[in-house]
């Protein structure tokens, strides 16, 4: 009895101590992140924000098209092997996206500014609730994206009207993820913007959702299937990931949710397994 009571009293103290530690890292971030609160309260910030992460999450995807052409072994893990994109791509996206930061998206991050002023609290959230709130966020976002997408594709004048400047990439790349209409941009913003708001996210939970919603688009854009994919992560095929929206640009009619498959299977326009590469000599255009 002893043996066992001591046994059971150690796992506890190591269960709480590793809760401790997990938390104890989330504060000293979230105090770091705090100590930049002027920044971080600045009408610039947001705008300045989403294009550096943007950015940042192209940077790896940009590398690998550059090298596309030199390592042969590279070609295994694109989608679409014939397709790369040129330089003259690349840099017309990255000015498009630049342009329709200032334009679009800056005057609407200032407006949110304005109604909805950034509290900072002086505790971080804990992991736990940071992780199930992330995951909840991803999942609404993808709900609320999914049908308007479907509505985009099913209404032949919101779909030349707003969306078809999208899918004028049909092998896409990392940094044709945001080549959108300014109506399709701030569409998508007011989505992240009313995610973490409906969910009642901690400020660093909803720094935390914004950075794995654009990772996770930018994913869904590059082409590549890659061994650490999210969707090779995720089991069940119930991620979709490259494979999945890249189908969707090769056939326009099938895989509109972001990133879980499931409401394309409810709504009958699942494309095809989760994982398997289309053959691009199969598919058509629209």
């Amino acid at each position: 009895m002893n043996w066992t009571a001591r046994s059971l009293e150690a796992l506890s103290e190591a269960g709480l101590a590793e809760r401790a530690g997990g938390a104890l890292l989330l504060q000293d971030l979230w105090d770091s992140v705090r100590a930049r609160e002027a920044w971080l309260q600045s009408p610039f910030f947001p705008a300045l924000f989403s294009f550096a992460a943007y950015m940042a999450c192209c940077a790896p995807f940009v590398a690998l098209d550059c090298l596309h052409g030199r390592l042969p072994a590279l070609r295994k893990y694109k989608i679409q092997p014939q397709a790369s994109p040129s330089a003259a791509q690349m840099v017309a996206c990255t000015a498009r996206s630049l342009y329709d930061h200032l334009v679009a998206l800056f005057p609407a991050t200032v407006a949110h500014w304005y109604w909805r002023p950034l509290g900072l609290p002086a505790r971080a959230p804990e992991l736990p609730r940071l992780l199930l709130d992330l995951a909840a966020g991803l999942l609404l976002f993808d709900a609320f994206y999914f049908l308007w997408h479907l509505l985009h594709h099913r209404v032949p004048w919101l779909y030349k009207t707003f969306h078809k400047v999208h899918h004028k990439h049909v092998a896409t790349f990392a940094l044709s993820t945001q080549y959108s209409s300014h109506w399709e941009l701030l569409w998508l913003g007011l989505f992240a913007a009313l995610v973490p708001l409906l969910l009642r996210c901690h400020p660093m939970t909803e720094m935390a959702f914004f950075l794995a919603n654009i990772w996770l688009a930018v994913e869904d854009h590059s082409g590549y299937d890659l061994p650490w994919s999210t969707h090779r992560l995720v089991p069940f095929g119930l991620y979709g990931g490259a494979v999945h929206h890249d189908l969707h640009h090769l056939k326009f009619k099938f895989n509109y949710a972001p990133y879980f498959t499931h409401w394309d299977r409810l709504f009958g326009t699942l494309g095809q397994a989760a994982g398997e590469k289309p053959d691009p000599a199969k598919t058509s255009q629209d």
